[in-house]
Parts: C-alpha cells; structure tokens; sequence
C-alpha cells in the first residue's frame, strides 16, 4: 500500500483493528451513525494514504467487511448531499 515501511503498514492494521473492535461494540449497542469512527480514520491514517482510496482498497480486498461497508455507505451518502448540513444551520450575526 503505497510504499508503506512494515511499521505503518502494522500501525494501520493495529488501527483498523481497534475501530473494528469499536465499532463492533458500538453496533451490538444499538449506535446507528458511524461517521466519528470515519472521522477517526481518516484523521489517523498514515499521510501516505488517501482515506477514501484506502477504504475502497481494503473492502476490495475483504479486510474488516463490515466496517468497511459502512465507512462505504457514509461516504456515498455525503456524496449524494448536495449542500453540507453546515449551509442549512442559520445564520449567527
């Protein structure tokens, strides 16, 4: 994956593990949105990577299905968005 040393190819998996985990316990809890988990992701992945790219590879690839499908769907369902739910708030003077 894009020329990662052993290390960070170790520290993405230690990572991806961990929110697997999370997002596992998360899910049985009965939580709906997954987005803080993506944010995660993305804010801790290696700068080598490019997060949606990475996810697209790693669900291809058959790591951590689940999580992967659902990190999929977040980002399929920002697509479809066409203005950010920032833009709908009021305005503050």
């Amino acid at each position: 994956m894009n020329n990662l040393s052993d290390q960070e190819y170790e520290e993405l998996f230690t990572l991806l593990e961990g929110l697997n985990e999370t997002y596992e316990a998360q899910k049985e809890d009965g939580l709906l949105d997954f987005t803080s988990l993506l944010v995660h992701f993305a804010g801790m992945l290696n700068q080598k990577l490019h997060p949606t790219e990475t996810i697209y590879a790693l669900k291809k690839e058959g790591y951590f299905p689940k999580l992967m499908s659902e990190f999929v769907q977040i980002i399929n369902d920002a697509k479809r968005r066409p203005h950010n739910i920032f833009n709908r708030l009021p305005k503050m003077d």
